[in-house]
């Protein structure tokens, strides 16, 4: 409405007020459902109470070791950088509660600050709230997954490192660095920093932050590297691209079988090997497809880091041999993250990707056994929910690869005062 110069004001103050009164209202009834779920979740359609099972078993397990100063060097379950470490010992901020209410309380905490950020950053001029309400309504289609997981705290960090960018790049360095510390993927974030300054800023700021806090964690506890094995062992989970067609092979004739195996559900049989290599190949190919767009874009929108964010992590996503249900909150904040400027060329991927997590929901919990026993529910559920990550992924690359492809072919953006006086507007 602030495009309109007829439109007074004080109106549109109001209408803003009510939208985020609005925004407010939807967060605290879709939590309490979402808590609600958590409460019942031993119910058959919840999973029979494994989800809440994840931490209050097994990271409750993992914070008596780490509270004695050792990463689990031996646990084959423990496949998470150090970085890890801190965020499971942070229940230890809420001594008043148990471990269980402490983490869901801290990731509900993380949660609101990510809603905050987004609406914060979607209420600036030329800005858009939609990114807020997409969080607020795009977390509840995973159900209750996301209070059972630190996956929300680190994509907090992912979150606030690229709201950060266009005034501090440093500062969207570091936080992209802690967070990689802690599960690897938000260093993504840094795909499509602007080149010049800004990429030296952020880059720099990243390696010096990681190695610092790095250097911390290896002096505080032992075993630090010991995920790596662990990781390195990992093979073809049943929700993977791969393990989606190992689960239609099974009807063909092909006799592998599903073992739970480094804290999945993954296939073992002939062929399992060449297919988790084939994801690493294709890995690699996706990195190389994003330092070739790197290497050929020309012009740089506001929105351009944001949506190579969301770009990269989906090609990561869908080359992985594992894909967890909670990888879906990664690619939703990434997404709200877009739609908060309206330069952004992410608005369809973003609904491809609600749409495949509120499909993954359905396959875990709520049929998991199907998925698990690959039958024809469980095969056609996973190919429908892969289906879309795929075309979300293919989608986002080529509207990428357009949008920065020459001067002709970019919307202009519309000028940010903190960001030209920081000469980071103009392309490299």
């Amino acid at each position: 409405m602030s495009a309109f110069p007829s439109v007074p004001r004080a109106l549109t103050r109001a209408s803003t007020r009510h939208r985020l009164l609005a925004l407010t209202a939807a967060w605290l009834l879709s939590r309490a459902l979402m808590l609600w779920l958590l409460a019942h979740n031993t119910l058959r359609l919840l999973g029979h109470g494994a989800v809440a099972r994840e931490v209050w078993k097994l990271y409750g397990h993992w914070y008596l070791v780490l509270s004695r100063g050792a990463f689990p060097a031996h646990d084959t379950l423990w496949q998470y950088p150090p970085g890890a470490g801190p965020v499971l010992l942070s229940p230890a901020l809420l001594p008043g509660l148990t471990y269980f209410q402490a983490f869901v309380a801290l990731t509900l905490a993380s949660d609101a600050l990510i809603t905050l950020a987004l609406a914060r950053a979607g209420g600036r001029p030329g800005r858009s709230l939609r990114g807020a309400v997409y969080w607020t309504l795009g977390l509840p289609l995973l159900l209750h997954v996301p209070l059972a997981r630190y996956d929300v705290q680190v994509t907090a960090l992912a979150v606030l490192a690229l709201l950060a960018l266009p005034r501090f790049p440093r500062v969207c360095g570091a936080l992209a660095a802690l967070g990689a510390l802690a599960k690897v993927w938000p260093a993504l974030v840094l795909v499509g920093v602007p080149r010049g300054g800004p990429t030296r800023s952020a880059w720099t700021w990243a390696a010096l932050a990681g190695a610092a806090a790095g250097a911390v964690l290896m002096g505080a506890f032992r075993n630090p590297l010991a995920f790596v094995r662990q990781q390195g062992g990992r093979g073809v989970q049943i929700e993977s691209f791969g393990g989606t067609a190992l689960a239609w092979a099974t009807h063909a004739g092909w006799p592998g079988k599903v073992r739970y195996q480094y804290g999945a559900l993954e296939f073992t049989g002939p062929h399992v090997t060449a297919v988790a290599r084939l994801a690493l190949v294709l890995s690699a190919a996706a990195f190389g497809l994003l330092l070739l767009w790197r290497v050929r874009a020309r012009r740089w929108t506001p929105a351009t880091p944001y949506d190579a964010a969301l770009c990269a992590a989906l090609l990561f996503t869908v080359t992985s041999r594992v894909i967890s249900p909670q990888y879906m909150i990664w690619l939703l904040g990434l997404g709200a993250v877009c739609l908060t400027s309206r330069h952004t060329v992410q608005g369809p991927v973003a609904r491809l990707v609600a749409l495949a997590s509120a499909v993954s929901v359905i396959a875990y919990p709520t049929l998991y056994g199907q998925v698990a026993g690959c039958t024809w529910t469980g095969c056609v559920l996973m190919l429908v929910r892969n289906g879309l990550l795929g075309a979300a992924a293919v989608l986002s690359f080529a509207r990428l690869w357009r949008s920065t492809k020459s001067a002709a072919s970019a919307r202009q953006p519309e000028p940010d005062p903190h960001r030209l006086q920081r000469g980071t507007l103009s392309p490299s």
